[in-house]
């Protein structure tokens, strides 16, 4: 009769492998540089271009300051997505980077098409509930490949734009402060906590 073997313990070096191997699948098949501070910065920019631009005295000014603040949440995401991503050892473009950027771009050409055809109509009124609409589906549809979170805050996007469209134009800059910037720092604390910077 064979003798029967007892089984043979894991160590804790071979659970540590595991544990690494089952990261390296986790980061491949999901999109994790998603910049949690970074994006609280870009929300701060946002309360702040809402301050600014509430002063504006034509509503070409107050185009102005909230396109040169999309100007600075670009670079501040782009930087900050470019640490986090050498940070957990991904590359920026990596497949789920890729993929991510596919359907989030598509939303914001859309959206500056839409900032040109308004604001040259004088429907300016309609660009704070459009901005945020557009921005959202993008985070929505971008985030199917990322982390669950993502595509939470994009629906959240995408609910105060639909609000927006249907206020009155007054409350329009109030819109932006909130979306941009409120939900940008809330969602932005959240996903640093757990998925880090």
């Amino acid at each position: 009769m064979p003798a029967r073997h007892q089984p043979v313990a894991i160590d804790e070096h071979a659970l540590e492998h595991l544990r690494y191997i089952r990261r390296t699948i986790e980061r491949a098949g999901a999109f994790t540089a998603v910049p949690g501070w970074g994006g609280c910065a870009m929300g701060v920019t946002a309360v702040a271009a809402g301050a600014i631009a509430a002063h504006q005295r034509s509503s070409t000014r107050w185009l102005g300051v909230w396109l040169a603040a999309a100007a600075v949440a670009v670079v501040v995401g782009l930087v900050a997505s470019s640490r986090k991503a050498r940070q957990v050892g991904v590359p920026l473009l990596n497949q789920p980077g890729r993929k991510f950027l596919m359907c989030f771009i598509p939303p914001l050409i859309a959206g500056l098409a839409l900032t040109v055809a308004l604001a040259l109509d004088q429907h300016m009124h309609a660009l704070p509930g459009v901005w945020l609409l557009l921005y959202g589906a993008g985070v929505v549809t971008g985030g199917a490949s990322s982390v669950r979170v993502v595509p939470v805050m994009g629906l959240c996007f995408m609910a105060a734009g639909m609000a927006a469209l249907f206020s009155p134009a007054a409350w329009g800059n109030s819109y932006l402060m909130v979306g941009f910037g409120g939900l940008q720092i809330l969602f932005g604390i959240l996903i640093a906590r757990r998925y880090g910077g």
